[in-house]
């Protein structure tokens, strides 16, 4: 039977705590009118005087990029706020990111609540990268490029050897997660110009590509901003780096070592300098040696600029170009499954079904972890954990 508050209004539906709606809306930037346009009843659940349906709070969940769980929290989580720990982006530089990649750091803030929930506030990684690498910005990329490549144990025998970009892109995000103990989660950002970024945590780590970038561009991403975690700082990875002008010189130093990062690891120089021989430098050379190590053309190009065998125009002019060579086969592969699966990673999606079958929670919250709803499980399970539930 409904019950009515003081102010005689109905309170039918889910004991979600008010303030703690307020708090989401905040957060994702909305004021109460913006949200007001899709949760007409919004004003009214944050005071109390009535309370949202559970679709509802599944719909408020996927608009303010936050876990379902969340909104039933006695209080608003302590979390900080995310644009302070952004170390290269001043405050006008971080409100210029568009609302879609600004609900994307939430929704990171949101996995990193849930890989601290599913493994009990500790990060599984044997080694936690870093805290067993860490840089002050006067470390030459020499030496980062070296300790890393050490570090993750990849060879360059074994990454050329990897038979496509897209297998490539997959090895480093398992090496990541398991070597590093970074995971790596992607989604379509509906910005071009921002390629992902990543969360720094001292525990759980995390890095966010977006999807609708080539995938060889993708790696360049993913040592950008591993990059940004060995100096303990969230970044992001733009194509547009005037920003650099508005921050301090250590800060300046950092992005330069993310921006040349990728190419100092993936492409060793010895092994460069021989194949140069006899090349004639261009597009056509880097795209053939983009193809051999299994990276864009983008760290090529870098490899050439650090070298002074191209001009900066050319480079820059180059790497808007190839931002938006995506083939048609990277924009219209896979199907709402396929697509899910590569953004969460099998190794996350592994981790929930694990804790599932271990009985440490139910279907639902099965289905909130994985940002399903409870009615697609069936099919998921089916195609990626065995097909049991």
């Amino acid at each position: 039977m409904a019950k009515g508050n003081d102010m005689g209004e109905m309170t039918d539906g889910l004991p979600i705590t008010p303030a703690v709606v307020q708090w989401a809306r905040e957060r994702a930037g909305y004021s109460v009118e913006d949200a007001s346009l899709n949760f007409k009843k919004i004003a009214s659940w944050e005071s109390g005087k009535a309370r949202p349906t559970y679709i509802q709070v599944e719909q408020m969940a996927e608009r303010f990029k936050i876990p379902v769980a969340v909104f039933f929290f006695p209080k608003p989580p302590a979390l900080p706020a995310i644009e302070q720990s952004f170390r290269t982006l001043t405050a006008e530089d971080f409100t210029a990111i568009p609302r879609t990649v600004r609900l994307f750091l939430r929704r990171a803030q949101a996995m990193q609540l849930n890989l601290r929930e599913l493994n009990e506030g500790k990060n599984p990684a044997e080694q936690l990268i870093t805290r067993s690498l860490k840089y002050s910005p006067k470390i030459s990329l020499d030496k980062i490029a070296a300790d890393l490549r050490v570090y993750l144990g990849v060879s360059i025998d074994e990454q050329v050897s990897w038979k496509s970009v897209d297998d490539a892109l997959e090895k480093w995000r398992e090496v990541f997660a398991k070597i590093a103990g970074v995971y790596v989660f992607k989604d379509a950002f509906h910005a071009p110009s921002y390629f992902g970024f990543c969360l720094y945590d001292d525990e759980f780590p995390v890095i966010y590509i977006n999807n609708s970038s080539a995938k060889s561009r993708q790696i360049f991403t993913l040592f950008h901003e591993l990059g940004h975690l060995l100096f303990q700082t969230s970044g992001v990875d733009i194509l547009d780096d005037s920003f650099l002008k508005h921050i301090g010189a250590n800060e300046q130093k950092i992005e330069i070592i993310c921006n040349g990062l990728a190419a100092r690891v993936l492409v060793p120089d010895d092994v460069l300098e021989k194949m140069l021989v006899g090349m004639k430098i261009g597009r056509q050379a880097a795209s053939q040696l983009a193809d051999h190590f299994n990276v864009s053309r983008e760290v090529i190009y870098r490899k050439f600029l650090d070298r002074g065998l191209i001009e900066a125009g050319e480079y820059s002019a180059a790497a808007k170009d190839w931002t938006t060579q995506i083939s048609p086969k990277e924009k219209n592969s896979g199907n709402f499954y396929n697509s899910h699966r590569t953004y969460l990673g099998q190794r996350y999606i592994d981790l929930a079904f694990t804790k599932y079958h271990q009985q440490r929670f139910d279907r639902g919250q099965l289905a909130e972890y994985l940002n399903l709803k409870p009615r697609n499980l069936p099919t998921f399970a089916g195609k990626f954990a065995g097909g049991v539930l």
